[in-house]
């Protein structure tokens, strides 16, 4: 490796760290501010059209524009809240059957694997059969530990109402006053970015800015045409309340690592044990079928949209959960293609 090369090395582990100082410590500060720069570059079409066309203030045409945005959003909001609302108050009427059905597929559950333990070497059938008692000793309390750790989710998430009260006012004011300062800002920080940072660094950030957003973009389709399937399938099954079932097993799916199956096949085992067949065939069809079209488009979608080696992938997705939960299984992808995009301009200068 040449001499230069090693040279690199703490400059890399220095930006490393930056990063993570920045993730850990400044971007919780920072997020309402960044949202509010992404509402106001949604906006700014509009906000310059208004400009172009009504010959409006800038102060104008910003506050016209992120209006509408704002409303458009909140509306959309709405509806999916409404929606969510209603299947989620059908449902409640069919708790009660819901849990008697999971009680019942758990204890069809244990008397199969019960079974199969019996059919096992005498050497470690006790083995096999005291831990499938131990694992199933008490359904309820299982259901109980889930109905429990809801209601903590629920507690903390009113607990966490008034911060998110004041970050949505600081979000909102902070998207008008960007907005109607934008073309300052970016003169701003035209002027005084040194031209090399420009001639090295301006390629990359255009390249990462397209890699992320046809991610983002080829993620959503792929989840839109999940919930297509998902809701076709289950209204074929007579399931009821389709949709909702439908938008749960997309929001596991959306989760890097899970997918369908992690909702679809068990459901389908406990159906089968219920002696549901054609149920149970029908899930794991609908699976079939949701992988099938996921690896067929997954490559025309996403192509190599991020650029990273799959197992720096898969580092990035656990480093992400260790330190900030689900969110930073989300989040962690998108450093590390911004640690490859600079570790490649870094590798190409003299």
């Amino acid at each position: 490796m040449p001499i230069f090369a090693f040279r690199r090395v703490p400059v890399f582990l220095l930006m490393l760290l930056g990063i993570w100082l920045s993730a850990r410590y400044l971007l919780p500060i920072a997020m309402p501010f960044l949202f509010a720069l992404l509402l106001a570059l949604a906006a700014e079409p509009l906000v310059g059209s208004l400009q172009k066309h009504f010959r409006l203030p800038r102060g104008l045409s910003a506050g016209i524009g992120v209006s509408v945005v704002l409303v458009l959003t909140v509306l959309i909001l709405l509806a999916l809240s409404a929606l969510l609302i209603r299947q989620l108050g059908t449902l409640s009427g069919v708790l009660p059957d819901l849990e008697s059905a999971t009680l019942s597929g758990l204890d069809s559950l244990e008397l199969w694997l019960l079974g199969l333990a019996e059919k096992a070497p005498k050497g470690i059938r006790p083995i096999l059969t005291h831990g499938v008692e131990g694992i199933f000793s008490d359904s309820s309390a299982l259901l109980d530990g889930i109905t429990s750790r809801l209601l903590n989710l629920a507690t903390s998430l009113l607990k966490a109402l008034p911060d998110s009260a004041l970050g949505l006012g600081t979000w909102v004011l902070a998207t008008f006053m960007l907005s109607a300062r934008l073309p300052k800002l970016r003169t701003w920080l035209q002027s005084h970015l040194p031209p090399v940072w420009k001639e090295k660094y301006a390629p990359h950030l255009r390249t990462l800015k397209k890699t992320v957003w046809g991610w983002v973009l080829a993620q959503a389709k792929l989840v839109g045409i999940t919930f297509v399937i998902l809701c076709a399938g289950f209204l074929i099954l007579r399931i009821t309340h389709p949709i909702l079932w439908a938008g749960l097993t997309c929001l596991v799916d959306i989760l890097p690592v899970l997918g369908t199956g992690t909702v679809l096949i068990p459901w389908s085992i406990v159906c089968f044990l219920q002696g549901e067949s054609v149920r149970a065939i029908g899930l794991l069809a609908i699976y079939a079928v949701i992988s099938l079209l996921r690896s067929v488009l997954e490559p025309r979608f996403v192509g190599k949209q991020l650029g990273l080696d799959p197992l720096i992938t898969l580092l990035a997705i656990y480093a992400g959960y260790r330190l900030w939960g689900l969110g930073g299984m989300l989040l962690m992808p998108i450093l590390a293609v911004i640690v490859v995009q600079f570790a490649l301009q870094a590798k190409k200068s003299p």
